[in-house]
């Protein structure tokens, strides 16, 4: 077990929001809910998941909805004032109530500027650790997307909490998807956002299904984006270099129409290249995370690859805060191994989101 100091907190936050692929939430978002913490000066523990308790349980809290810029665009009926409190630390404590047991770690759900956050909030609030392992790897659009699924791990008993106060539980569920539904039906009612902790399980289980060393790497990205700033260097193509990366594209924010869909944030992003990209174009498809990024007409990269958006400062861009004029560099990196699997690519290939591609490894597709 080792302890991040709040600079590494923030570097994890900006490395998550790289993995955020557009969404995840915005790394502002995230900051704004770890900054008690970091007045205080407080430190946040890291758990290797082979240092969890073999019996003990874990539990995943995390937010769910369409982490829209406006809000308004959504019909959701929000006529009730939100209560004092975290949600998710809500949700956490419901979870354990329910369950009649005390987790001994926080487990994040995916890696997002706003997501990783709430896990480590959690965390920090209740004086757990975080579990160094993900089951994304990356941020996803809905609950399924998790490695959680792939191994046949139960979702429920599952907790759901909005920022009302009010606190809902899943004994049971049919499934993942029907899970889904729920929830996401939930957050369309509450303001297009509500927490989650879900997939309670013991550190064995917990070891055998999850990415392992998923929030070490996300806080390695985080550096790499600081120190290249801070030496005036090219912040995308450092973290494209360090992850077996590529830079894809750079180029100028044209238009990017968008609209709040079932509780996603459905849109597309086009650009007109610059530099050595000018005279070419980019358009970038995504359902609150990018799904497929297409260079002149030609898809260059899918789901479940990374599509990472990072502007002109070295900062991660998410959807929908991009707005024309926004200088950015479109980097793609390797999918985590379990998404490049037949199950993987069921559920979170291009094919599942309705794209005509095949899944083809960015690094095959463009040679």
């Amino acid at each position: 077990m080792r302890e991040l100091t709040v600079q590494d907190m923030r570097d994890l936050l900006y490395g998550c929001g790289v993995l955020g692929t557009g969404g995840g939430g915005s790394v502002e978002e995230g900051l704004a809910m770890m900054q008690e913490h970091f007045n205080k000066g407080e430190t946040l523990k890291l758990i290797s998941p082979a240092e969890l308790p073999d019996d003990s349980y874990v539990a995943t809290p995390y937010g769910c909805g369409a982490p829209s810029a406006e809000k308004g665009h959504c019909e959701n009926g929000e006529n009730h004032a939100a209560v004092e409190g975290s949600p998710a630390a809500l949700a956490f404590h419901g979870l354990e109530t329910f369950m009649n047991v005390k987790f001994c770690a926080v487990a994040s759900t995916e890696l997002g500027g706003a997501n990783t956050a709430e896990a480590m909030h959690v965390a920090c609030l209740l004086g757990l650790p975080l579990a160094d392992g993900d089951p994304a790897g990356r941020s996803v659009p809905e609950l399924i997307h998790s490695t959680y699924y792939l191994q046949n791990k139960p979702i429920a008993p599952l907790s759901a909490a909005t920022k009302f106060g009010d606190v809902v539980i899943l004994k049971e569920v049919a499934d993942d998807f029907r899970a889904e539904a729920l929830v996401r039906a939930m957050a369309c009612v509450s303001g297009d956002e509500i927490s989650v902790c879900d997939h309670p399980m013991t550190g064995r289980e917990y070891r055998d299904c999850i990415i392992t060393g998923a929030i070490s790497n996300a806080l390695d990205i985080g550096r790499t984006l600081r120190k290249a700033g801070e030496k005036g260097e090219d912040a995308a193509a450092a973290v494209a270099e360090t992850q077996n990366g590529a830079v894809l594209f750079r180029g100028i924010v044209k238009e990017a129409p968008w609209e709040c869909r079932g509780g996603f944030d459905c849109g597309e992003i086009y650009l007109d290249g610059r530099e050595d990209y000018a005279g070419q174009n980019c358009r970038i498809v995504y359902k609150n995370e990018n799904l497929v990024v297409y260079l002149n007409g030609k898809a260059a990269a899918t789901v479940p690859d990374l599509i990472c958006m990072i502007d002109r400062d070295g900062k991660p861009v998410t959807n929908p805060v991009c707005q024309p004029g926004l200088e950015m560099t479109v980097i793609v990196l390797p999918a985590p191994e379990p998404w490049t699997t037949k199950e993987g690519l069921a559920v979170l290939g291009p094919k599942y989101f309705g794209i005509d591609e095949e899944y083809i490894p960015f690094d095959r597709r463009n040679r």
